[in-house]
């Protein structure tokens, strides 16, 4: 057009008077001229705003790339509309990509081909996107060069071209001199030349651009740079999978007794030792891994040099990049659709919000309730051998007591829970499988679990998984406190039937009496061998001489007597001297007896006394009869280890508050030494408190009437049978909403236990992520520790925002856990991994822990690491050699084979070039080729990328000619 034809010669006259005179005058101007005035005036637009700007104005950012932007305009010629797209980088790094580039940086498919780096695409607004008409293309291109060059612009343009399978694109550019590089790029699909299967082949598919074609490549030498990318994956679990399938398929068909047998047909999966393990088998969220072996510029200058590329390994390669493939389901939430702990709690809130609607588990049994009637057709009861199967599980494998802190937490204690190896744990972690975890199913089990435990009961049997000793713990769950006591009912039980038997069969033995004092030595001697039974003791102030607290002092006694004629009583119970205090009447040291346990209470039972001791007020009237019972037993227990003691010895040693003392014990006498002085000083001066000393009081009218009899002689203050069939009574008759909540907050607590045992090394995020999972379990199970919950409806609401929010923690945990297992020798790339992972995905857990929004799928990806040489042999170990059945159908057809493992995908790169100094544009001669010059002083004339399979193959072409 006339002002484009005219401006250079406005710059060389430098007249402004006549640039001010000529104008375009599109009056005269052609359409196609019009087109091409377009494009110019978009490109002088965004030569002026400039990279930054552009990004301010809106650019769009390309997913696969961290600095790759995107501007574009729409067009229109008389017959044909067209995009055009502007690709441009932030960064200011060199004019073009010197190769393959960083492999977090994902370069455009068209800067990988032709090694740009800011460049034009221009294509039709068409269904296709490409231009099928061959003029058509070389005018559009020859009209964006043109406008290019107007603006003085370096940018290459590249038009697409053909049939959009084969990604075929043209291209020019205008170098800033006598130079211009032209760009073309086509992909064969298919039936690729076994020739350039090979890098023989395409090494002299390359030189055959820039010499003769009459030349034998074998007899010549041609310098050649040369860079190669190749892509190695290792086979998916799907994969693995259903080559394992066809495995067992093939071994029944060929020999099924011989093989049926075999452990080698047992299938292995990935977390067969990982503690989840017991109750679901985890997919694994590494599918598999790509790894990417980098070979950094070569020069090869024969066929030969290529050949002996080919057959290198992989570990020659300058450089290994490893990306790890995630499963898709981690990106997805599983609406209970997936099979673990966070899909199975979910199903127990559900039970737990049906749990209201009846009065007894019986209910959801009964068919002939109607409250059960509405879940009739929506639930699903296993069959009689999966609930045997439960049932001999939790009764029938062994009574060795398991260790009750395996897998606890330092937060476990805060949630009232049963421990994780307990049986009312085990029973509630059953029911999440059993069926799919609804009311009916539950109910069902829950029922025979009950009748198995009174059987447990009535025939003396062991209680499973349950301590037969030791305290209540109240900070568990009521029923695991239950089950507790139930256990040691049972133990005392067997005691006293064992007891029983015992004294049948003595009595059956005995032939003669024995001297009275002689049989109560023989007693002593009996009760002093099983006196470690009785544990608590009643004062601390016992000396510490064992052989002083065990052994009676009869006659020592007896001649330390002062004005007292011998006594004949017999001291029987005792546990030992309590430092020096001496009796009142006697001048005779006060000794401690061996008392009873108090009987051991849960929760229930020690809100019902509290609840007794408010009503009646003062406790030393004594409201409660189980008070009464242990007073009772301590008197007759000190009456028999002190015979000739008093009520004021007796408040002495039990309640030393009430005792008045008028001469204050000195230090060497609470020392527990006896000395002349503290004998001197007896009969101890003082007197009652003024509530003992009252008329009609209690505690001394149960002194009269309380019997002299040891510890081991009296009734025991708790009755197991009495006990137990309340117990029985509770278990048979709870509400179902009381027994759902016990068992969510158990459930909950043996996931996040399971989970906590889980092993995957020194991964801080993931610790700090579990006690995050513990802190929310608690505040959101607090208000099921109450009696009545206040609101149901957002209870179950946030019960159900807990289950997503374990599910989040729990991939975390697989994901943690698969990478550990997988590079144990390599720790950092474990833990570099699942960083990378981890900042991915915690931003998702926020997202998705609301219920609106958690119903989009999210793609998860992770960043490539590159590998370390010593790492590498951990990492070829994860491409485990090719069973027959997994490379029968694939001919291996390109070398560089890794552990069997051909590449999946091979990228290459040639090129060559001259010295822009000797003015010589051509490669056309061999001498020239091979040429010793450096690089820096060279122009790449000739460059050639190269991306194919074992099954297509892309080739990409650019050359630089003065023309």
């Amino acid at each position: 057009m006339a002002s484009t034809s005219r401006s250079n010669h406005l710059e060389e006259d430098d007249d402004a008077e006549e640039e001010v005179q000529h104008f375009a005058d599109f009056t005269l101007a052609s359409s196609w001229e019009r087109f091409i005035s377009d494009i110019e005036a978009n490109c002088r637009q965004w030569l002026a705003d400039g990279p930054k700007n552009l990004v301010e104005k809106g650019a769009v950012a390309m997913e696969d790339s961290k600095n790759l932007f995107k501007v574009k305009n729409d067009l229109r010629s008389v017959t044909q509309s067209y995009c055009m797209e502007f690709y441009f980088q932030v960064d200011d790094n060199g004019s073009q990509q010197a190769g393959f580039g960083d492999s977090n940086s994902g370069l455009h498919d068209l800067q990988l081909c032709f090694g740009v780096k800011d460049f034009l695409l221009i294509a039709p607004q068409s269904a296709s996107g490409v231009l099928l008409d061959a003029p058509e293309s070389s005018k559009l291109l020859s009209a964006v060069a043109i406008a290019l060059s107007n603006c003085a612009s370096l940018w290459p343009v590249f038009v697409p071209v053909h049939d959009p399978s084969r990604k075929a694109y043209i291209g020019i550019q205008n170098m800033g001199t006598v130079f211009t590089r032209r760009f073309e790029a086509d992909l064969i699909g298919s039936q690729v030349p076994m020739k350039l299967m090979h890098l023989e082949g395409l090494y002299e598919l390359f030189v055959s651009k820039f010499v003769y074609s009459g030349v034998d490549f074998s007899m010549h030498n041609f310098k050649v740079h040369f860079m190669m990318r190749l892509k190695y994956q290792t086979f998916t679990s799907d994969e693995e999978d259903e080559e394992s399938d066809m495995d067992e398929y093939m071994g029944d068909k060929a020999d099924t007794e011989e093989h049926n047998g075999s452990e080698s047909r047992n299938k292995v999966n990935w977390d067969d030792d990982c503690p989840w393990n017991e109750w679901y088998s985890a997919e694994d969220p590494l599918k598999g891994f790509e790894l990417v072996a980098t070979w950094a510029d070569r020069t090869v200058e024969n066929t030969l040099g290529m050949a002996e590329l080919e057959n290198d390994s992989p570990h020659e390669a300058e450089k290994w990049i490893l990306r790890p493939i995630l499963s898709p389901y981690l990106g997805e939430p599983s609406h209970g659709k997936r099979i673990d702990f966070a899909s199975q709690l979910l199903g127990l809130v559900e039970a737990l919000d049906a749990s209201f609607i009846a009065q007894f588990m019986e209910d959801f049994v009964s068919v002939e309730n109607q409250s059960s009637e509405s879940l009739k057709t929506s639930v699903v009861i296993p069959p009689p051998t999966a609930l045997d199967r439960v049932i001999k599980d939790l009764f029938h494998q062994g009574f060795k007591l398991p260790d009750f802190t395996k897998g606890e937490h330092r937060l476990s204690r805060a949630l009232k829970a049963a421990p994780l190896e307990s049986l009312f744990t085990q029973f509630c972690l059953h029911s999440l499988w059993f069926g799919n975890c609804n009311i009916r199913a539950i109910a069902f089990l829950w029922v025979e679990f009950v009748r198995e435990v009174r059987w447990c009961w009535e025939e003396s049997q062991p209680l499973p998984k349950m301590p037969i000793d030791g305290s209540i713990d109240l900070s568990t769950c009521l029923i695991h406190q239950k089950l507790h006591l139930l256990a040691i009912c049972i133990e005392k039980k067997c005691e006293m039937n064992e007891e029983f038997l015992d004294c049948i069969g003595s009595e059956e033995d005995s032939s003669e009496a024995s001297d009275p004092i002689e049989e109560h030595h023989k007693v002593d001697d009996r009760r002093n061998a099983s006196s470690e039974d009785l544990l608590r003791k009643r004062d601390s102030s016992i000396t510490e001489d064992s052989s002083d607290r065990l052994r009676y002092e009869m006659d020592t006694e007896s001649t330390n007597s002062v004005n007292q004629g011998p006594t004949h009583a017999i001291r029987r119970g005792s546990a030992g001297p309590v430092g020096t205090m001496m009796l009142l009447k006697l001048h005779e040291r006060l000794h401690a007896p061996f008392t009873q346990d108090p009987p051991l209470m849960t929760e229930d039972m020690h809100e019902e006394r509290l609840q007794a001791v408010e009503a009646f007020g003062d406790s030393l009237n004594v409201p409660g009869q189980l008070e009464k019972d242990i007073l009772l037993s301590d008197m007759s227990a000190f009456k028999a280890a002190n015979p000739d003691a008093v009520f004021e010895d007796f408040i002495r040693w039990h309640s030393p508050g009430d005792w008045e003392s008028s001469q204050p014990e000195t230090a060497e006498e609470s020392s527990g030494s006896i000395t002349e002085d503290s004998e001197d000083k007896w009969p101890p001066q003082g007197r009652l408190s003024q509530r003992m000393s009252d008329q009609g009081n209690l505690w001394r009218k149960s002194w009269s009437d309380a019997p002299a009899l040891p510890a081991d002689e009296q009734k025991p203050l708790l009755d197991p049978n009495r006990e137990g069939e309340k117990i029985l009574h509770y278990l048979e008759t709870v509400r179902p909403h009381q027994l759902l909540e016990q068992m969510v907050c158990t459930a909950f607590r043996g996931s996040a236990d399971t989970l906590n045992q889980t092993n995957f090394g020194d991964m801080r995020q993931m610790t700090s992520k579990l006690e995050q999972l513990y802190l929310i379990i608690r505040s959101t199970l607090g208000v099921l520790q109450r009696n009545n919950v206040p609101d149901r409806e957002q209870t179950v609401k946030d019960l159900r925002r807990l289950c997503v929010v374990f599910e989040h923690v729990e991939k975390l945990v697989t994901v943690a856990a698969s990478l550990h297992r997988k590079f144990l020798e390599a720790p950092r790339l474990a833990q570099v991994i699942f960083s990378d992972f981890y900042s991915t995905y915690d931003p998702v857990m926020g997202i998705n822990s609301n219920d609106e929004e958690n119903k989009s799928r999210t793609e998860m990806e992770v960043g490539s690491q590159e590998v370390s040489m010593r790492e590498r042999q951990v990492v070829s170990s994860l491409f485990s050699p090719p069973s027959a059945n997994q490379s029968w159908r694939k001919v291996l057809s390109m070398g560089n084979l890794l552990n069997g493992h051909e590449p999946v995908l091979r990228e290459i790169i040639f090129s060559t070039g001259d010295d822009v100094n000797n003015g010589i544009h051509y490669a056309a001669a061999a001498d020239v080729a091979a040429s010793g010059d450096r690089r820096g002083e060279e122009i790449e004339t000739h460059r050639m990328y190269v991306s194919g399979t074992s099954n297509d193959l892309r080739v990409a072409l650019s050359v630089t000619s003065c023309d």
